[in-house]
């Protein structure tokens, strides 16, 4: 269990370095993402073949929509580096930390269930949050711009998260992050001919990295964590995520919050960690 909670603990870990790539590597956002899905694709595959799982889906439709969901993780993760980019890691990160809470609006709606009133509250308290760090509503504030494509990645993210609800049931969690991002690759490929970059040893190198470690690995980790450790307390686990993305921000970058970045983050994560715990309650009085 312990070990297993570690596992949790280090692919957080690793997910919140991945914000920092967006910093080091000054490219296009879609090359980043672009070389990420690549090259964690190539390693999926590897980890398949080494665990000796069967490739093949149940149905063709399987490959159409798992396809189309390879085109909303681009699009989720162009948005979350675009938004670091455009302003900071912290920015970034809470924002798209508050993808939880679209999830559990958008739940209800798509799947025909019950509006709970935690799910209200929590979403209330998360507007309320990104309200806070927004210094004002115009397109040409670049903080304002770098919310608004966190909050677009955390509503993709949340769009992929539920459709994924469905696919979970019938094939296990590292197959479809293989397709998924192998999808990924082949929807951002003709984008590359339409941008001016260079391929260095420093760009491959850090892709490479980013892909392999950042992504294949962590997946992994967290996927294998589940295991043991319950999803609702793994979910707690995962809103650490922009705790430690940021800590590593002012480690590496000098990038250290202002006051009302840290008051609306805190508000943030403090909506996502309650709704956490309201469904880890819910599900232990269920299981009663």
């Amino acid at each position: 269990m312990k070990l297993s909670l570690l596992k949790i603990h280090v692919a957080v870990l690793l997910f919140g370095v991945a914000g920092l790539f967006a910093k080091w590597l000054t490219v296009h956002p879609i090359i980043l993402v672009f070389g990420r899905v690549f090259f964690a694709s190539i390693a999926l595959y590897l980890i398949l073949q080494i665990t000796k799982q069967n490739l093949s889906l149940k149905n063709k439709r399987d490959y159409f929509f798992l396809a189309i969901l390879g085109g909303l993780l681009a699009f989720h993760w162009v948005s979350f580096f675009h938004s670091i980019q455009l302003s900071s890691i912290a920015i970034g990160l809470l924002t798209y930390s508050s993808f939880p809470l679209f999830v559990t609006i958008l739940e209800p709606i798509l799947f025909k269930e019950r509006f709970k009133a935690r799910s209200i509250l929590s979403a209330i308290l998360a507007i309320l949050g990104i309200l806070i760090i927004v210094p004002e509503f115009s397109f040409d504030n670049t903080t304002f711009k770098a919310i608004v494509w966190g909050v677009l990645s955390a509503f993709s993210f949340a769009l992929l998260s539920l459709a994924n609800r469905s696919y979970v049931k019938k094939h296990t969690a590292l197959k479809i992050a293989f397709y998924e991002d192998a999808a990924a690759t082949i929807f951002l490929l003709p984008f590359l001919f339409f941008l001016t970059f260079t391929f260095s040893f420093k760009l491959v190198s850090m892709l490479l990295l980013l892909g392999v470690v950042f992504t294949a690995v962590s997946h992994t980790l967290f996927i294998d964590g589940l295991k043991k450790v319950k999803a609702q307390t793994a979910s707690i686990v995962a809103s650490l995520e922009p705790v430690y993305g940021i800590v590593l921000g002012i480690v590496f970058f000098v990038e250290i919050p202002d006051l009302r970045t840290i008051i609306g983050g805190f508000v943030i994560i403090s909506a996502v960690v309650y709704n956490s715990i309201s469904i880890k309650k819910s599900s232990n009085k269920n299981t009663l």
